[in-house]
Protein backbone atom coordinates (compact mmCIF):
# COMPACT_ATOMS: atom_id res chain seq x y z
CA UNK A 1 0.00 0.00 0.00
CA UNK A 2 1.40 3.60 -0.86
CA UNK A 3 -0.48 6.83 1.05
CA UNK A 4 -0.27 10.19 -0.58
CA UNK A 5 -1.04 13.11 1.87
CA UNK A 6 -2.49 15.40 -0.54
CA UNK A 7 -3.82 17.51 2.12
CA UNK A 8 -2.43 18.40 5.51
CA UNK A 9 -3.90 21.63 6.78
CA UNK A 10 -7.15 22.83 8.11
CA UNK A 11 -10.40 23.93 6.58
CA UNK A 12 -8.42 27.43 5.73
CA UNK A 13 -5.52 26.01 4.48
CA UNK A 14 -1.82 27.57 4.47
CA UNK A 15 -0.91 30.37 3.93
CA UNK A 16 -4.54 31.77 5.27
CA UNK A 17 -5.94 34.20 3.12
CA UNK A 18 -4.89 37.84 3.78
CA UNK A 19 -2.16 36.23 6.80
CA UNK A 20 0.99 37.23 7.08
CA UNK A 21 2.91 35.03 10.24
CA UNK A 22 5.80 33.03 9.83
CA UNK A 23 3.95 30.14 8.66
CA UNK A 24 1.78 31.47 6.29
CA UNK A 25 4.75 33.32 4.85
CA UNK A 26 7.54 30.60 5.02
CA UNK A 27 9.54 29.62 2.21
CA UNK A 28 9.47 25.77 3.55
CA UNK A 29 7.42 23.30 1.15
CA UNK A 30 5.80 21.77 3.84
CA UNK A 31 4.19 24.83 5.05
CA UNK A 32 2.16 24.61 2.55
CA UNK A 33 -1.16 23.19 3.15
CA UNK A 34 -3.93 21.99 1.00
CA UNK A 35 -7.39 20.99 2.88
CA UNK A 36 -7.03 17.54 4.24
CA UNK A 37 -6.94 14.10 2.28
CA UNK A 38 -4.82 11.48 1.40
CA UNK A 39 -4.70 9.02 -1.13
CA UNK A 40 -4.20 4.88 -1.14
CA UNK A 41 -2.77 2.91 -3.68
CA UNK A 42 -4.36 -0.37 -2.60
CA UNK A 43 -3.25 -2.23 -5.86
CA UNK A 44 -2.35 -1.58 -9.28
CA UNK A 45 -5.91 -1.45 -9.92
CA UNK A 46 -7.22 -0.13 -7.10
CA UNK A 47 -7.04 3.62 -5.54
CA UNK A 48 -8.79 4.90 -3.06
CA UNK A 49 -9.54 8.91 -1.69
CA UNK A 50 -10.16 9.39 1.87
CA UNK A 51 -12.49 12.67 1.09
CA UNK A 52 -12.75 14.60 -1.23
CA UNK A 53 -11.24 17.52 -0.46
CA UNK A 54 -11.88 21.55 -1.31
CA UNK A 55 -8.27 21.77 -2.73
CA UNK A 56 -8.97 18.31 -5.04
CA UNK A 57 -8.35 19.13 -8.29
CA UNK A 58 -4.78 21.05 -7.57
CA UNK A 59 -4.37 18.39 -5.74
CA UNK A 60 -4.85 16.09 -8.06
CA UNK A 61 -2.78 17.55 -10.85
CA UNK A 62 -0.09 18.31 -8.28
CA UNK A 63 0.40 14.61 -6.93
CA UNK A 64 -0.43 13.34 -10.04
CA UNK A 65 -3.87 11.70 -9.06
CA UNK A 66 -5.31 9.97 -12.01
CA UNK A 67 -7.58 7.30 -11.17
CA UNK A 68 -9.99 7.09 -7.89
CA UNK A 69 -12.00 4.19 -7.87
CA UNK A 70 -13.66 4.46 -4.46
CA UNK A 71 -13.94 7.18 -1.76
CA UNK A 72 -14.29 7.02 2.37
CA UNK A 73 -15.00 9.77 3.44
CA UNK A 74 -14.55 10.78 7.33
CA UNK A 75 -17.73 13.28 7.50
CA UNK A 76 -19.47 15.90 5.72
CA UNK A 77 -17.96 19.31 6.42
CA UNK A 78 -16.98 20.99 3.86
CA UNK A 79 -13.50 20.93 3.40
CA UNK A 80 -13.74 17.65 3.33
CA UNK A 81 -16.66 17.16 1.08
CA UNK A 82 -16.36 20.23 -1.46
CA UNK A 83 -14.37 18.62 -4.08
CA UNK A 84 -16.75 16.28 -4.93
CA UNK A 85 -17.44 17.52 -8.38
CA UNK A 86 -13.96 16.54 -9.44
CA UNK A 87 -14.93 13.14 -9.21
CA UNK A 88 -16.48 13.77 -12.76
CA UNK A 89 -13.28 13.34 -14.44
CA UNK A 90 -12.23 10.22 -12.92
CA UNK A 91 -15.55 8.93 -14.46
CA UNK A 92 -14.79 9.92 -17.43
CA UNK A 93 -10.68 7.97 -17.10
CA UNK A 94 -12.59 4.71 -15.64
CA UNK A 95 -15.48 4.78 -17.67
CA UNK A 96 -18.10 3.24 -14.58
CA UNK A 97 -19.04 4.82 -11.10
CA UNK A 98 -17.52 5.88 -8.26
CA UNK A 99 -18.52 3.93 -4.86
CA UNK A 100 -18.87 6.78 -2.17
CA UNK A 101 -18.69 5.20 1.63
CA UNK A 102 -19.66 7.18 4.93
CA UNK A 103 -21.70 6.79 7.99
CA UNK A 104 -25.74 7.39 7.40
CA UNK A 105 -25.60 11.13 8.22
CA UNK A 106 -22.70 11.91 6.03
CA UNK A 107 -24.40 9.95 3.21
CA UNK A 108 -27.73 12.01 3.92
CA UNK A 109 -25.68 15.36 3.54
CA UNK A 110 -23.95 14.29 0.55
CA UNK A 111 -27.45 13.64 -1.19
CA UNK A 112 -28.59 17.12 -0.04
CA UNK A 113 -25.85 18.60 -1.01
CA UNK A 114 -24.99 17.82 -4.18
CA UNK A 115 -28.67 16.57 -5.23
CA UNK A 116 -27.70 16.83 -9.12
CA UNK A 117 -25.54 14.03 -8.75
CA UNK A 118 -28.75 11.98 -7.47
CA UNK A 119 -30.93 13.03 -9.60
CA UNK A 120 -32.12 10.00 -12.25
CA UNK A 121 -33.54 12.63 -14.17
CA UNK A 122 -30.09 14.59 -14.51
CA UNK A 123 -27.92 14.74 -17.12
CA UNK A 124 -26.43 11.66 -17.48
CA UNK A 125 -23.86 12.51 -20.27
CA UNK A 126 -21.21 13.74 -18.02
CA UNK A 127 -22.35 16.66 -16.69
CA UNK A 128 -22.67 15.30 -12.57
CA UNK A 129 -20.69 12.88 -11.04
CA UNK A 130 -21.83 9.52 -11.26
CA UNK A 131 -21.69 8.09 -7.16
CA UNK A 132 -22.82 4.86 -6.06
CA UNK A 133 -23.30 5.83 -1.74
CA UNK A 134 -23.15 3.13 0.58
CA UNK A 135 -23.80 3.79 4.29
CA UNK A 136 -20.79 1.91 6.45
CA UNK A 137 -22.40 0.13 9.56
CA UNK A 138 -19.24 -2.04 9.83
CA UNK A 139 -16.02 -3.85 8.05
CA UNK A 140 -16.47 -4.01 4.55
CA UNK A 141 -13.98 -5.21 1.54
CA UNK A 142 -12.57 -2.79 -1.17
CA UNK A 143 -11.03 -5.41 -3.67
CA UNK A 144 -9.99 -7.88 -1.39
CA UNK A 145 -8.72 -5.41 1.22
CA UNK A 146 -10.86 -5.38 4.42
CA UNK A 147 -11.73 -1.51 5.60
CA UNK A 148 -12.81 -1.08 9.51
CA UNK A 149 -14.69 2.05 10.22
CA UNK A 150 -12.94 3.71 13.65
CA UNK A 151 -15.76 5.50 15.52
CA UNK A 152 -14.05 8.53 16.61
CA UNK A 153 -15.12 12.24 18.06
CA UNK A 154 -15.13 15.86 16.14
CA UNK A 155 -16.41 17.90 19.38
CA UNK A 156 -19.57 16.24 20.03
CA UNK A 157 -20.29 14.78 16.29
CA UNK A 158 -19.73 10.99 15.94
CA UNK A 159 -16.87 10.83 12.47
CA UNK A 160 -15.11 7.66 11.16
CA UNK A 161 -11.60 7.24 10.88
CA UNK A 162 -10.52 4.03 8.63
CA UNK A 163 -7.94 1.26 9.35
CA UNK A 164 -6.77 -0.90 6.30
CA UNK A 165 -4.07 -3.21 7.03
CA UNK A 166 -1.24 -1.64 9.24
CA UNK A 167 -2.99 1.73 8.32
CA UNK A 168 -5.23 3.96 9.97
CA UNK A 169 -6.40 7.75 9.32
CA UNK A 170 -7.94 9.63 12.23
CA UNK A 171 -8.48 13.20 11.28
CA UNK A 172 -10.75 15.60 13.20
CA UNK A 173 -10.45 13.52 16.37
CA UNK A 174 -11.13 14.99 19.50
CA UNK A 175 -11.34 12.17 20.89
CA UNK A 176 -11.21 8.29 20.76
CA UNK A 177 -13.70 6.25 22.37
CA UNK A 178 -12.21 2.96 24.85
CA UNK A 179 -14.51 0.57 21.84
CA UNK A 180 -12.48 1.85 19.33
CA UNK A 181 -9.21 1.51 20.98
CA UNK A 182 -8.95 -2.41 20.15
CA UNK A 183 -9.87 -1.59 16.24
CA UNK A 184 -6.15 -0.21 16.12
CA UNK A 185 -4.61 -2.73 17.63
CA UNK A 186 -1.28 -3.54 15.86
CA UNK A 187 -1.49 -0.58 13.32
CA UNK A 188 1.93 0.12 12.11
CA UNK A 189 1.09 4.07 10.77
CA UNK A 190 -1.31 5.96 12.45
CA UNK A 191 -2.44 9.19 10.77
CA UNK A 192 -4.06 11.95 13.65
CA UNK A 193 -5.23 15.29 13.63
CA UNK A 194 -3.25 18.01 15.77
CA UNK A 195 -3.95 21.46 15.10
CA UNK A 196 -2.21 23.35 17.04
CA UNK A 197 -0.81 23.63 20.68
CA UNK A 198 -3.62 25.75 22.14
CA UNK A 199 -7.03 23.66 23.31
CA UNK A 200 -10.04 23.59 20.98
CA UNK A 201 -13.49 22.45 21.38
CA UNK A 202 -13.71 19.94 18.47
CA UNK A 203 -9.69 19.03 17.79
CA UNK A 204 -6.99 17.39 19.57
CA UNK A 205 -4.31 19.53 20.28
CA UNK A 206 -0.34 18.96 19.45
CA UNK A 207 -0.19 17.27 22.89
CA UNK A 208 -3.57 15.08 22.97
CA UNK A 209 -2.69 13.65 19.30
CA UNK A 210 0.79 12.28 21.11
CA UNK A 211 -0.85 11.05 23.89
CA UNK A 212 -3.72 9.29 21.77
CA UNK A 213 -0.59 7.58 19.42
CA UNK A 214 1.45 6.29 22.15
CA UNK A 215 -1.48 4.82 23.68
CA UNK A 216 -2.18 3.08 19.97
CA UNK A 217 1.47 2.27 19.75
CA UNK A 218 1.92 2.57 16.12
CA UNK A 219 5.62 2.61 15.01
CA UNK A 220 5.14 5.93 13.02
CA UNK A 221 2.95 8.26 14.16
CA UNK A 222 1.90 11.59 11.40
CA UNK A 223 0.03 14.33 12.85
CA UNK A 224 -2.16 15.96 9.69
CA UNK A 225 -5.02 18.79 10.01
CA UNK A 226 -2.64 21.46 11.12
CA UNK A 227 -3.46 25.24 10.99
CA UNK A 228 -1.03 27.96 10.54
CA UNK A 229 0.48 27.93 14.50
CA UNK A 230 2.44 25.12 13.64
CA UNK A 231 5.33 25.40 11.49
CA UNK A 232 6.83 21.88 10.12
CA UNK A 233 10.38 22.51 11.23
CA UNK A 234 10.34 23.70 14.35
CA UNK A 235 7.61 21.61 15.42
CA UNK A 236 8.90 18.62 14.55
CA UNK A 237 12.18 19.31 16.73
CA UNK A 238 10.06 19.14 19.64
CA UNK A 239 8.33 15.86 18.97
CA UNK A 240 8.74 12.53 20.61
CA UNK A 241 10.93 9.96 18.57
CA UNK A 242 8.37 7.95 16.18
CA UNK A 243 6.11 11.23 15.97
CA UNK A 244 6.22 13.45 13.11
CA UNK A 245 4.75 16.58 11.26
CA UNK A 246 2.66 15.35 7.64
CA UNK A 247 2.91 17.44 5.10
CA UNK A 248 1.51 17.66 1.57
CA UNK A 249 3.33 15.14 -0.74
CA UNK A 250 4.49 13.27 1.62
CA UNK A 251 4.74 9.03 0.73
CA UNK A 252 4.60 6.47 2.87
CA UNK A 253 4.74 2.87 2.10
CA UNK A 254 3.08 -0.51 4.23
Amino acid sequence: MRITFLGTGTSHGVPMIGCHCAVCTSRDPRDARFRPSVYLELAPDLAVLVDTATDLRSQALRFGVERVDAVLYTHSHADHVFGFDELRRYNHLARHAISAYGDARTVADLRRTFAYAFDPAADVGGGVPRVVPAVVTGPFCLGGHQVVPVPIFHGSRPILGYRIGGFAYLTDCSAIPESSFPLLDGVEVVVIGALRRRPHPTHFTVDEAVTAAGRIGARRALLTHMCHDLGHATTNATLPSGVELAYDGLRVEI
